[in-house]
């Protein structure tokens, strides 16, 4: 009996040790240089073209009309490919792209870029709009952008943009994925329902930002202020994987990488991208 109950006791402990190993995780991988982005708000992975595209709102202001803005190109290794591929943006800040474009929020418009000729082709204002921050894109190639000081959520489709969303505490990430769309409010993570209701789900913390999916119900989920959670919707937790609070770093509008498991942390203010692997 002795021996069953430490053969036990034994199973038990492995058996908790390797849910703790199994609980996720980040890596550093690599840093950019502060040379190379100047204030970067958010990092794209483009799978296809296997490169990263960096928002960088560069000297200035962050909602500055100061066309000193621009968007970088990195290798998904952290090289520079192109620093300055596209100038004369104002505040860009969140990005989404659909097939052989680049749509960027940029303070008070959106801006669409031909990705082949590396050129701005159109420019779409928004009226009214004050602080237009995260944006998404749905498989139908409606673009959605979120505007954190007038808490709306508007939508370019057809060339037109109209709003959706008003009466939000502070949107900024946004996430249309086949099954759900996701809006970060002002902490909380929400759905926007079928019936055009806005669904609060769960409470994570100040400055939520942006938001990837890893799988099913679970996200990594960035706030501006250096904090990166894992979060699991199903099971309503958030575990904190990252805080950066304490070396001024911020975790801005992230990029992933699914197929590698590769976070993109912008940092905002400390000037830098750096890729942690998530385990």
């Amino acid at each position: 009996m002795k021996t069953l109950f430490i053969s036990l006791l034994l199973m038990s402990g492995a058996i908790a040790a390797t849910a703790q190993d199994e609980s996720p995780s980040l890596n550093k991988q690599w840093a950019t240089d502060t040379n190379t982005v100047k204030v970067p708000e958010s990092v794209l992975f483009d799978a296809k073209r296997n490169v990263l595209f960096v928002s960088c709102i560069g000297i200035g202001s962050p909602d500055a009309k100061d066309a000193n803005g621009y968007i970088a190109q990195l290798s998904p290794d952290g090289k520079t490919i192109n620093a300055k591929w596209v100038t004369g943006l104002n505040s860009p800040k969140g990005l989404g792209r659909y097939k052989n474009k680049l749509y960027v929020a940029d303070q008070t418009e959106l801006v669409e870029i031909d990705i082949a000729k590396a050129a701005i082709v159109k420019h779409y204002p928004i009226d009214s709009s004050r602080f237009l921050n995260d944006i998404t894109i749905d498989a139908k190639g409606i673009v959605y952008v979120s505007d954190s000081h007038t808490k709306k959520i508007h939508q370019l489709k057809d060339g037109k943009i109209t709003t959706i969303i008003e009466g939000l505490k502070g949107p900024n990430g946004l996430l249309a994925t086949p099954d759900a769309f996701y809006i970060l409010d002002a902490g909380d993570v929400c759905t926007w329902e079928k019936d055009g209701s806005v669904k609060r789900i769960l409470n994570i913390a100040k400055g939520t930002d942006g938001i990837e999916k890893v799988k099913g119900q679970e996200f990594i989920v960035s706030c501006w202020g250096g904090e990166v959670y894992y979060v699991d919707l199903a099971k309503q937790t958030a575990k904190k994987l990252l805080d950066t609070k304490a070396e001024k770093s911020n975790t801005a509008d992230i990029g992933y990488d699914p197929q590698k498991k590769i976070v993109f942390i912008p940092t905002f203010y400390a000037s830098s991208v750096v890729a942690y692997q998530l385990k």
